[in-house]
């Protein structure tokens, strides 16, 4: 019996969709991982099958991915985990935008993806449960990413928990004074990320006996220009606050060059928790919550090829998982200034 990309994976110790890129000579995968798939995939002689999809015939061997936007690190994070795994197996990658306000009901209305994808990850996309019943009905395999459906497999975050978990950090090294820098009041996409992100920011605050304080919740619209700019705002409140918890990295990362730049030490005079444990936060040490967001594309699609098997979905019971989050602690947390000490 002939190796297969999941024994690699293994002999590897990686993921299907890293010995995917690696195969493949794509760019994002590190020499050393590389040189280690390629030696896996000699020693058990493996050989893509380009007829890997045969079992999928008179399928357009497309997959549709609809996602809010295109551009963000996020998405294409998602999209390099779903897109590395269905390769594998001779499926190419569809994306649909469901850009701006009313995006997703003309996603709906056009319903694009019937006949040109064989099945569609749809992420983070706040669907009612009539638009939910669309979609299924349109016979096309679904999967739901960021949110759960109960007519097809999801991945979901528990992001309350883990950002409970990021401030529950910060009051255990002693800081009273937590900024939160978040989603916008009017977000058009309404993603429940940065409520539940905020949700999780107050019981960890209550926890501790500290009674949230609504000058320390600042927009930053998940960018970060938008980080910059909350944590300028946040330096010129009369009380600033002595650390801050970002509901994404890529805030973090600005509003950290803003408070660098007004000449305070991080984490002497500030610290900082930042959310997603983006590419470049290991190498900045920001502290943050990791979530696998690669991963989570890879597994995203990996339910929606076993949809798509022959013995898939029919009679099968619809799983639905919650991709796992931790804390990293980094060089950006530590206990509060004396008060004689902060912003001197």
């Amino acid at each position: 019996m002939s190796a297969s990309i999941e024994d690699v994976a293994r002999a590897a110790s990686v993921s299907v969709a890293t010995v995917s890129r690696a195969l493949r000579g794509l760019p994002n995968v590190a020499p050393s991982t590389r040189a280690r798939v390629l030696a896996a995939a000699s020693e058990l002689r493996y050989v893509a099958d380009p007829h890997a999809s045969r079992l999928a015939a008179r399928r357009s061997l497309t997959v549709g991915l609809a996602l809010p936007m295109i551009g963000t690190w996020y998405h294409a994070k998602l999209f390099s985990g779903v897109e590395a795994v269905v390769a594998a197996t001779g499926y190419d990658v569809l994306p649909f935008t469901m850009t701006g306000t009313g995006g997703v009901d003309r996603f709906l209305e056009d319903l694009p993806f019937r006949k040109r994808v064989d099945g569609l990850v749809v992420v983070d996309a706040p669907l009612h449960p009539d638009q939910l019943g669309r979609l299924v009905g349109a016979g096309v395999a679904l999967v739901t990413l960021g949110l759960r459906c109960e007519q097809a497999p999801s991945i979901t975050l528990d992001n309350r928990a883990a950002a409970r978990l990021a401030v529950s950090h910060l009051t255990g090294l002693g800081h009273r004074r937590i900024a939160i820098i978040g989603g916008v009041p009017d977000d058009p996409f309404r993603f429940s990320a940065p409520v539940d992100r905020h949700r999780g920011y107050v019981d960890a605050l209550s926890a501790a006996g500290i009674t949230p304080d609504p000058a320390l919740a600042v927009p930053g619209n998940f960018s970060l220009e938008g980080g910059a700019e909350a944590m300028q705002r946040l330096l010129g409140a009369s009380d600033p606050p002595t650390a801050v918890f970002a509901c994404s990295d890529e805030m973090a990362i600005g509003a950290m060059q803003v408070a660098r730049d007004a000449g305070l030490r991080v984490p002497g005079d500030l610290s900082m928790v930042g959310f997603d444990d983006h590419d470049v936060s290991a190498y900045l040490g920001l502290t943050t919550i990791r979530q696998d967001v690669t991963g989570q594309g890879e597994r995203a699609a990996q339910l929606l090829l076993g949809l798509l098997a022959p013995t898939g979905g029919g009679g099968a019971v619809t799983v639905h998982e919650v991709a796992p989050t931790r804390l990293l602690v980094r060089h950006t947390t530590g206990p509060p200034p004396h008060p004689t000490d902060q912003f001197d």
